[in-house]
């Protein structure tokens, strides 16, 4: 077959493209990438007004050798770049602008971010990502709790509000994330989410940092994460969970004395990482229980699994599973594993049993119902030990469907 190669004279064919197609092209290139290709022709410049992924980090300036302090100052080298992007662009539509910056120096740098973040906003940006990492209270303008376009919000990193806009309006706004951020107690759950009308999925992650809110409520949510680790709790410590159209749920966190509200009623699949802290001796997770009780999949890390045998030995009344068709259950200690029966008695309707550590396991009877088809093993090393676990596991049953992994 002939094939006709395109003349493109005395210009390279990447030239030739669409200034849409060469738009796109640099969108998917590092924004200090991108704008270097406007020093090239004048056309050049204008293909970068099409850009509409804009990233900046102020650490691409950080040489590795700075210590600590050096490294909480703003660059006036970054702040110029950002400002000539910017200006470059000429106020075209921004599809994602995400901004990482460390301000420890000089509170008044915050100014810098709030003028970057309304520019954004003013030309329709759908996805805003900012990481400030900084010692002082963040400034973020208005402005952007009233977007009319924002799909996706991501603020972080370690940072504290005093406070939010009271008229906040995000229409759009389906995936909200909020990382290590410090905001007033009641803002979230009567400020924040309510203004967040087709809000379809939360993420909230505390690591290394003081851990609020400890209050959910959205009508709308389908997909809830919430990770806490390593910030202080007292016994005044309480989890309320009020989102009844959550179908999926990722829930790791500290033991607390009191879960007083968990409505999760269209639960299909949760995750639960529960663990110990010295602080609270005893925790009642009898609230968290009942509230996920309608679940169909069900995953109990060995650390949960420990927990809620505490809580029953301490008088907890596991529910009826009814809805329960599969469980992954693991334990690191001969109290986790006597639980196992008590929580198979009460999940009727159980197909799928997965289980790890077996290594650990120190039960002596059969403990499969009838009702369970599959037996799954999970980190299955084909010790003899482990091999006589599984049997007891197996027992009699005819019809178990037996997979080691």
């Amino acid at each position: 077959m002939d094939t006709k190669m395109l003349d493109t004279g005395s210009k390279d064919a990447i030239s030739w493209l669409p200034r849409e197609v060469l738009g796109d092209i640099l969108s998917r290139v590092p924004t200090k990438l991108a704008a270097s290709t406007s020093l090239l022709s004048k056309k050049w410049r204008n293909v970068f007004a099409l850009v509409h992924n804009l990233d900046f980090d102020d650490s691409d300036l950080l040489q590795p050798e700075e210590d600590e302090e050096e490294r909480g100052v703003m660059r006036e080298s970054f702040k110029d770049f950002v400002d000539r992007t910017l200006a470059l662009q000429c106020g075209s539509y921004i599809k994602k602008f995400s901004l990482k910056c460390h301000i420890h120096d000089d509170k008044s740098k915050l100014a810098h971010v709030v003028r970057w973040v309304c520019n954004a906003v003013e030309r329709g940006v759908f996805q805003m990502d900012l990481s400030i990492k900084t010692c002082f209270h963040a400034l973020l303008p208005s402005e952007l709790f009233t977007s009319k376009t924002l799909v996706k919000l991501r603020l972080g990193t370690q940072i504290s509000f005093e406070g939010l806009p009271p008229n906040v309006s995000l229409p759009a706004l389906k995936i909200l994330i909020l990382e290590s951020v410090l905001i007033p107690p009641d803002d979230l759950c009567y400020v924040l989410l309510p203004g967040c009308p087709v809000l379809e999925e939360l993420y909230v992650y505390h690591d290394g940092f003081e851990g609020w809110p400890y209050r959910i409520s959205s009508q709308t949510i389908k997909r809830l994460l919430l990770h806490y680790d390593e910030f202080e709790i007292d016994f005044m410590s309480f989890m309320s969970i009020d989102a009844p159209n959550v179908l999926f749920m990722d829930y790791s966190h500290y033991a607390l004395p009191d879960y007083p509200q968990v409505n999760l009623e269209s639960l299909v699949e949760a995750r639960l990482d529960i663990q110990y802290t010295k602080i609270i001796e005893r925790p009642d997770l009898t609230g968290l229980i009942m509230g996920i009780s309608n679940v169909q999949t069900l995953h109990l890390s060995p650390n949960t699994v420990d927990v809620i045998s505490g809580c029953v030995r301490h008088g907890l009344l596991l529910p009826v599973f009814n809805n329960l068709v599969s469980l992954s259950f693991g334990s690191k200690n001969k109290e986790g594993w006597e639980l196992l029966p008590y929580l198979l008695e009460q999940s009727p309707k159980l197909e799928t049993l997965i289980i790890q550590g077996i290594d650990s396991y120190t039960g002596d009877v059969t403990m499969i119902p009838s009702q369970v088809k599959v037996l799954r093993v999970v980190g299955y090393g084909g010790t003899a030990k482990e091999l006589e676990n599984v049997k007891k596991f197996i027992g009699e049953s005819e019809c178990l469907e037996v997979v080691l992994a």
